[in-house]
């Protein structure tokens, strides 16, 4: 769940949708809310691909998830 909170906060920040951070990534359209909600892990190049799209750095959203994890 803390990397899907992670991204919903970055996404929202960016004013996307799920099924418009999906299609920029080139992911499933369902993809986004499963990690959101913790249904899944994301791949290194899953985060990579997320990390682009929402134009930060794969390191911020490794360490905002680990941050995540520590509270």
């Amino acid at each position: 769940m803390a990397f899907g909170r992670v991204l919903r906060e970055l996404r929202l920040r960016k004013k996307l949708s799920q099924e418009a951070l999906a299609l920029r990534a080139g992911l499933d359209r369902t993809y986004p809310s499963l990690l959101e909600r913790g249904q899944r892990q994301p791949t290194l190049a899953v985060v990579l691909a997320v990390a682009e799209v929402l134009e930060v750095s794969p390191t911020l959203l490794v360490n905002r998830t680990a941050e995540e994890l520590r509270k």
